[in-house]
């Protein structure tokens, strides 16, 4: 299921951004005033604004719905340890861990020192 919601938001999304680079800017009706040839559109005399202004909200409303979905199958796979005192067994194990500090004293951790030669 969880795939399925994957693969319809990764294919909205991908229609998003190709919808919104089909749209015209607010400033793209200039042009038409001096021939820009407004007849010639697919969508009619009136453009492609309100078609591709719905589909696109739509598809965000879509997008929306999807990412909430996901959010929600997120939460709910890593549910998280319930809060509280942990097991006195945990406890003793993790004290029981060896440190840095409990190595043998014999060993020299000195670092070399280079003797400086004299010519």
């Amino acid at each position: 299921m969880q795939v399925a919601i994957l693969m319809v938001h990764v294919v909205i999304a991908v229609a998003l951004v190709v919808l919104i680079l089909l749209q015209q800017g607010k400033g793209a009706e200039a042009g038409a005033a001096f021939g820009g040839g407004a007849s010639q559109t697919v969508f009619g005399s009136r453009g492609s604004g309100s078609f591709l202004s719905r589909t696109t909200a739509v598809l965000a409303a879509g997008f929306f719905v999807t990412s909430m979905a996901l959010a929600y199958f997120a939460t709910q796979a890593g549910q998280a340890p319930e809060a509280g005192i942990p097991d006195s067994r945990l406890i003793e194990q993790q004290q029981s861990v060896p440190t840095l500090d409990d190595s043998p004293a014999s060993v020299d951790n000195t670092a070399p020192v280079l003797e400086e030669s004299s010519e």
